[in-house]
């Protein structure tokens, strides 16, 4: 026996992620439904070999249905994800909404699966921001070695991160840089996108921070560990796909490159690529489409006591959307709600 699964926000970058994965990772669906807005009925996605129809998320009843993936944004989430957790069905989400709720879990499979049990408090469990996710990933095995004091970390974040009207900017600049008479302004970024870095994601805080930086802080240590001392700074590139990170790491003990690299070789979910030769690691353009979360640039810091850098990369619509929630409810279904 399978599942009923609802993916909420069928028709978006991350909604329709969601859709692939369920099929190629091929999890136990009995029945699936696809969910827009109204402005996006009807439109269809594919689910596989399958062509749905997308149905009314503000008329759809919950009741009966096991599994909900959200990918709407925090406003549609705020109305709709209690409407199906009280009528018993499992809200996976992927906005920021819950994600510091203390009753809430905040969940990356490969770091912390056991969290996935809290989701009895509230019938809500929260995906993690895309930059946090592929970073755990790479520090969980590191941690459980050698005690993990303080990251430093700088992200290199693509368009794709800011949906599908990012995607669109950096397209249409790109190609008004060739055809001037064609100009097109900065509409979903501050400041010109193409051929260029805005070390700026989400609002400005009080701290200075941004909210982008303040979520991996805060996300790190309720995923990861409360002790551990994390600042970022993020940074949005012209890439459509795939989120970088330059990550410098303090341990509590000494930790050999050599050791971290067989660490991570071993790691679930975590895929090693580091010669020290020309193209010897991974850029995003390689990690597209893919599961993995790629770690190269394996070094000692010297400048430090027990300090590590390595650099990591991954497809941000996928293990940091849409495969870790997919990822989330297979771990939900064999601890949780295991069927038949």
């Amino acid at each position: 026996m399978g599942y009923k699964v609802v993916v909420a926000g069928a028709t978006g970058n991350v909604g329709r992620e969601m859709l692939n994965i369920l099929a190629e990772r091929e999890f136990p669906v009995d029945e699936i439904a696809a969910l827009a807005s109204r402005k996006s009925l009807g439109t269809e996605v594919s689910f596989g070999d399958k062509t749905l129809k997308t149905k009314d998320l503000d008329t759809f009843d919950f009741t009966g249905w096991d599994i909900a993936l959200f990918a709407v944004g925090s406003e549609a989430t705020k109305i709709y994800a209690p409407k199906a957790a009280k009528a018993g069905c499992v809200v996976i989400d992927n906005s920021s909404l819950y994600r510091y709720d203390p009753e809430i879990p905040l969940v990356v499979p490969e770091v912390n699966p056991e969290a996935v049990e809290q989701y009895k408090n509230r019938n809500i469990i929260a995906n993690p921001n895309c930059s946090t996710a592929q970073m755990v990933v790479a520090l969980k095995p590191l941690h459980d070695r050698a005690r993990i004091k303080r990251v430093v970390v700088s992200t290199y974040q693509s368009v794709s991160g800011a949906g599908k009207a990012g995607i669109d900017e950096l397209w249409d600049q790109t190609k008004s840089i060739y055809n001037p008479v064609d100009e097109k302004p900065p509409v979903k970024f501050t400041k010109q996108i193409a051929f260029n870095v805005i070390p700026h994601i989400d609002v400005f805080m009080d701290s200075g921070e941004t909210k982008e930086e303040w979520k991996m802080v805060a996300e790190t240590k309720k995923i990861l560990d409360k002790s551990i001392k994390v600042t970022a700074t993020c940074v949005r590139v012209p890439v459509f796909v795939g989120h970088s990170e330059a990550i410098n790491l303090e341990f509590e003990d000494f930790l050999d490159e050599d050791e971290a690299r067989d660490i991570l070789r071993e790691a679930p979910g975590v895929m090693v690529v580091d010669k020290r030769e020309n193209g010897g690691y991974i850029t995003p353009i390689e990690c597209v489409g893919e599961y993995a979360t790629y770690v190269s640039r394996i070094r000692q810091d010297s400048t430090i006591d027990n300090g590590l850098n390595l650099w990591c990369v991954s497809d941000n619509l996928r293990k940091g959307a849409a495969l870790n929630a997919v990822q989330i409810a297979e771990t939900l279904g064999n601890r949780c709600l295991k069927k038949g």
